[in-house]
């Protein structure tokens, strides 16, 4: 074993691509020092999918699919195991009570939602539908549509659904869901996003009408000029962290 780890180069590192049992939903390419022991190797995954270190199980599979070790050393290097560029790091969690099962994270219906009726809503006063006809009566033709049916069209020309995108402001990363008019939102062309991280406002649906499907919290809906589509792979955030031992 020690020769073994000798072998291992202290600026070698793997490209894996994760996923979680319990997440179907979940997946991402993370890079990793091969000097990084297993446990180091958890806390990194830890901020990424919630699963605690403790509760953590690792399985490593290569490039066909086909199981090559259980990561049950927490001590031990990750270059051990001999991990390619490609391979799957599957995670497990042991904790029943884990914010990762049940579907909690990715099943929005099972969240209870507050809702009130339609009558009810009418009696009240201080909605957002009171406040907008009153400034509708005051000024008419401040509601008018100004926008027309293709705007932005000509901007969609060259983005289509699964490229790789950046959206401006802030260049959050992710992919194109959905281009085309959202009958829910202004007129115009819109074009769907499903962001790399959480940063988004809803999982594909807006206003009730769905235009794609994405985890809670990645999907937005932006005009085309604030897109650009190219080539954008997705950032690891903690590239940045210390991984060398």
């Amino acid at each position: 074993m020690a020769s073994r780890l000798q072998q291992i180069e202290t600026d070698e590192s793997v490209l894996l691509r994760v996923t979680h049992a319990n997440l179907k939903s979940f997946t991402s390419d993370v890079r990793f020092s091969l000097q990084m022991s297993v446990e180091s190797v958890k806390e990194k995954l830890w901020k990424k999918c919630g699963t605690s270190v403790n509760s953590m199980c690792l399985e490593l599979y290569d490039d066909s699919g086909a199981k090559i070790s259980d990561l049950t050393d927490n001590s031990i290097p990750l270059g051990f195991y001999s991990p390619l560029d490609g391979y799957r790091l599957h995670i497990i969690d042991l904790d029943p009570s884990s914010v990762t099962s049940g579907g909690w994270l990715e099943d929005t219906s099972l969240v209870e939602k507050y809702q009130i009726s339609e009558e009810a809503y009418e009696k009240r006063d201080d909605t957002f539908r009171k406040f907008k006809e009153k400034l509708a009566s005051q000024n008419p033709s401040a509601f008018e549509s100004k926008i027309s049916d293709n705007y932005m069209e000509e901007l969609c020309a060259n983005i289509k659904v699964a490229d790789r995108c950046e959206v401006e402001p802030g260049k959050i990363r992710g992919s194109v869901k959905f281009v085309g008019r959202a009958e829910s939102l202004a007129p115009g062309f819109w074009v769907g996003v499903q962001y790399d991280e959480p940063l988004g406002k809803n999982d594909g649906m807006v206003k009730g009408i769905r235009y794609f499907d994405c985890p809670p919290l990645h999907g937005a809906m932006v005009r085309p000029d604030k897109v650009k589509v190219g080539d954008y792979p997705e950032l690891d955030p903690f590239d940045d962290e210390e991984d060398e031992i």
